[in-house]
């Protein structure tokens, strides 16, 4: 059986993945330039696939479609408390016939290639369901109470996905499933219903993002190379008659305010001009021109999404960001917290990629004499070579 056999395909996407640390989702994380998901979305229809569902989180639907846009016959529907509860829901939301094959993959597998489609579905012309799975090579100790011992890792192989079944005896599998508890693997609710089971060759490439240190794998394996770039900025207001003040995305109380033609809020601007000047492209008055009537006043986390944006169109990321707040007043420590929080849910970050800093020039030049207030920043990011 060949690729040209018609089949489907669910990806499960409804994860929160809290072993990955803190920040985004894993399935919506950047690998060697674009999200993980779409590896598997771009895998599938390099297959030819019919149709193909991603099951995510009820409240994913902004962010997913963007990779789904221009993609015909893929679409959404939200996931289940379980890895069983959204397989289900993505196999109810298909329309193809009983007897079309299913692929169901997790999309924390982003190195997925035809070569392993057109393996699982030749596997289906004498089986039930198919997976690939790789022998085990390692030592395996079990540890008690302390007290380890050795494992026999004789006939033991590590099940992946995709895992293939024709609709009607998936569907039929799982209705019929009686535990014990809730299945991790499709394959082994079909061969719990009497299902007869086929391997196919597993690959290291289709290594699960479990743990941060995964991505590093991954990046290798994807085989792009990425290239560390640094850009700084820096940004000063003026002060001027106010009740508050905007500064790195936080409103604080204050007998003054900056100004500006924006909300001046110079950590932000700053921020700005560092992601603008790793990636080479100027600064933030070439793209948001201080002569221009539609930016007065605007929110300064505009500024900084472009260009984040930029640099997630460039197919890179941003590896960490530091900011420094230079002023006499208002105190910024109490207020630190929630700017490192309100920057890294601005970028998607996570919080130890974030640094806000504050410090004085004990009373020297325009800042020392409270006439003003400057930022200055740097950012380091990568993009592929």
């Amino acid at each position: 059986m060949t690729q040209a056999m018609t089949f489907a395909a669910i990806i499960v996407a409804a994860g929160a993945g809290t072993r990955i640390g803190s920040g985004p989702a894993k399935q919506w994380r950047m690998l060697a330039g674009k999200p993980v998901l779409q590896w598997s979305i771009e895998a599938f229809t390099a297959a030819g696939v019919a149709e193909g569902v991603v099951v995510i989180p009820a409240d994913a639907g902004a962010t997913a479609q963007p990779i789904l846009a221009g993609r015909p016959g893929w679409r959404t529907v939200p996931g289940g408390a379980t890895r069983a509860l959204s397989v289900q829901a993505g196999l109810a939301a298909l329309g193809v016939s009983a007897d079309t094959p299913v692929l169901v993959h997790d999309a924390a597998r982003p190195l997925l290639k035809p070569a392993h489609i057109s393996d699982l579905l030749a596997a289906l012309e004498s089986a039930d369901a198919a997976l690939p799975a790789l022998a085990v090579a390692d030592t395996l100790r079990r540890v008690t109470d302390g007290a380890t011992e050795t494992v026999s890792r004789e006939c033991l192989w590590r099940a992946q996905t995709p895992q293939a079944a024709r609709r009607a005896r998936l569907e039929s599998a799982y209705a019929r499933w009686s535990g014990p508890g809730e299945p991790t693997d499709d394959a082994a609710v079909v061969e719990a219903d009497g299902g007869r089971i086929a391997l196919t060759p597993g690959d290291a490439a289709l290594m699960k993002l479990t743990y941060p240190e995964d991505f590093a794998m991954a990046e290798l394996l994807a085989g792009k190379t990425m290239t560390m770039r640094i850009g700084q900025g820096f940004d000063a207001h003026r002060w001027g008659p106010g009740e508050a003040v905007w500064l790195c995305g936080v409103q604080i109380a204050h007998d003054q305010t900056l100004i500006g033609h924006s909300d001046a809020d110079a950590g932000l601007h700053a921020l700005t001009d560092a992601l603008l000047g790793a990636l080479g492209e100027g600064d933030i008055g070439d793209h948001f021109p201080p002569t221009d009537p539609q930016w007065k006043g605007a929110a300064s986390d505009l500024f900084l999404k472009h260009a984040a944006d930029m640099v997630t169109a460039r197919g890179g990321r941003i590896l960490n960001l530091d900011v420094t707040l230079i002023c006499e007043r208002p105190k910024i420590k109490p207020h630190r917290a929630a700017m490192r929080q309100r920057l890294a849910d601005l970028l998607g970050l996570a919080l130890d990629q974030v640094s806000v800093k504050a410090t004085t020039t004990e009373g020297m030049g325009f800042t020392g004499r409270q006439e003003g207030l400057a930022a200055q920043a740097v950012a380091l990011i990568e993009v592929p070579t």
